[in-house]
């Protein structure tokens, strides 16, 4: 896993400044390094997001018989809801840690932008410290009011199986923090390719330890937890290196002589405070949806056709998440360059593409619902009517996803994490659930109105999202040119 970044101090007019291949990237013509970070972040997620579908498998017990193991109990359809009931919980070190990634990345683009190096050193090292604090606060949290936060939302007969889980994945969130800030880092300075090695080599060893743990030691569904936090500490010690042995990156860390400077720490939270309560918003949510879905209906059939049709979803979505993650880079370069046009050109180019590919997706995924569908209910017919439903549903609103997405990730990389805050909102906290309750409950639709809440929701979210965002980038090119 040896970065293909080009580590040679290359001259670009401004004395003292280091400048690898990513950021010449940065600073380069805008659509080719949208492109050029969007690709290795679309591999690298869509190999985590591959683990995720394969963990879903072995849980669900798929792979009992291949590995003569169909003794393992802690297995199938009480498994999959186990692991649903974790997921919230799961998205929310994932939101914190993402939102701190965000933040700090984003104010470290713009200083490249701004040709500005001492600025981006310190603001790696203030986001790296930050995140050690919260992710030991966060990671304590969690681990001793396992039992009780299961209890309270509701779990029935897979509420053992989640705390077991629960507690392993809860125990493992110090690295889990770690991994998606030093990701973030990476992808701020250009190096998006180092952090889809390191993701991919993560999700490749998570792959390989989850039937190990889950069927040759019968741990059953924690043993993917174990597989978890272990492919993710490894992969936390090749980051470790890369970034505070081997030296080789854009941003340096020097934490000898460091002090806390408070524009330093209100630039990062200005973007990841928002960021980390955007991304909780989701993982509220779909506390909220698994509580109607208890409801409504067969609350553990209910939670496993959503935990595993979502794992679909978010498959559908990887290019739009690759796309999103190259704007906060490019587009915060450009901001930090005071380039508006050049932030206008990265904005609708991102779209044009982002709306494409989502539209073939959608197709392809609701042609192929019957085969996805029979892939992952193998162990319970039960599901199969409910989540090809859900497949066929929910693939209404993937193209527009991408206005919504993308927008956010427009006024990210410009530091206006808060607008992008308040349209998430909207879209998460505010429209789904009022959709998922009158459709499934007033309307009596079931587990249908859900889906069909969910579609409605983001569709209108997603329009306001980029309706905001086109205003912005006018309004930004406006003051310039007076």
């Amino acid at each position: 896993m040896n970065s293909t970044t080009s580590q040679k101090n290359i001259s670009n007019g401004t004395p003292g400044i280091k400048e690898t291949e990513g950021v010449k990237t940065l600073l380069g013509e805008p659509k080719k390094a949208v492109l050029k970070l969007a690709i290795p972040m679309i591999i690298a997620m869509s190999a985590t997001t591959i683990y995720n579908l394969v963990d879903a498998l072995w849980v669900s017990g798929f792979g009992a018989d291949f590995f003569s193991a169909a003794d393992v109990a802690e297995v199938g359809t009480v498994a999959l809801a186990a692991v649903g009931f974790v997921l919230p919980f799961f998205m929310m070190i994932m939101a914190i840690s993402t939102g701190l990634g965000v933040g700090g990345g984003s104010a470290i683009s713009r200083r490249i932008g701004a040709k500005d190096k001492e600025g981006a050193d310190n603001v790696a090292i203030h986001t790296m410290i930050i995140t050690m604090l919260v992710a030991i606060v966060f990671t304590l949290a969690l681990f001793f009011f396992a039992d009780r936060i299961f209890v309270s939302i509701g779990t029935t007969e897979s509420a053992g199986m989640a705390v077991s889980y629960g507690k392993v994945i809860f125990a493992g969130s110090f690295v889990m923090f770690f991994t998606n800030v030093a990701y973030a880092i990476l992808r701020s300075e250009g190096d998006a390719k180092r952090a889809m090695y390191a993701m991919m080599f993560g999700a490749g060893l998570n792959i390989a330890l989850d039937p190990i743990f889950i069927y040759i030691f019968k741990m059953g569904v924690t043993g993917a937890a174990y597989a978890t936090v272990l492919s993710m500490s490894i992969t936390s010690a090749v980051l470790v290196y890369w970034l505070f042995f081997r030296k080789d990156t854009y941003v340096s860390f020097n934490f000898r002589d460091f002090n806390f400077k408070k524009d330093i720490i209100k630039d990062i939270f200005r973007v990841g405070l928002p960021a980390s309560v955007q991304q909780l918003s989701m993982s509220i949510t779909m506390l909220f949806i698994i509580i109607v879905i208890t409801i409504v209906g067969n609350g553990d059939n209910g939670v496993a056709i959503y935990n595993t049709g979502w794992r679909i979803v978010m498959i559908a979505v990887l290019p739009l998440l690759g796309i999103a993650t190259a704007v906060i880079s490019v587009g915060g370069t450009a901001f930090g360059a005071e380039s508006y046009e050049k932030l206008k050109t990265v904005f609708m180019y991102s779209i044009k593409i982002g709306l494409i590919a989502e539209i073939i997706i959608a197709t392809a995924i609701f042609i192929l619902a019957p085969m996805i569908t029979a892939a992952f209910t193998t162990s319970d017919p039960s599901m199969v009517e409910g989540l090809l439903q859900f497949l066929r549903i929910t693939c209404l609103f993937y193209p527009g996803a991408a206005l919504g997405i993308i927008s956010s990730s427009i006024f990210q990389s410009t530091g206006k994490g808060t607008y992008s805050l308040v349209a998430t909102l909207l879209r998460t906290v505010i429209l789904t659930p009022i959709f998922a309750l009158l459709f499934a409950v007033t309307f009596n639709m079931g587990f249908v109105g859900i889906w069909y809440a969910l579609v409605v929701a983001n569709l209108i979210g997603s329009m306001i999202s980029f309706t905001w965002a086109r205003l912005y980038i006018a309004r930004l090119t406006k003051t310039k040119m007076r």
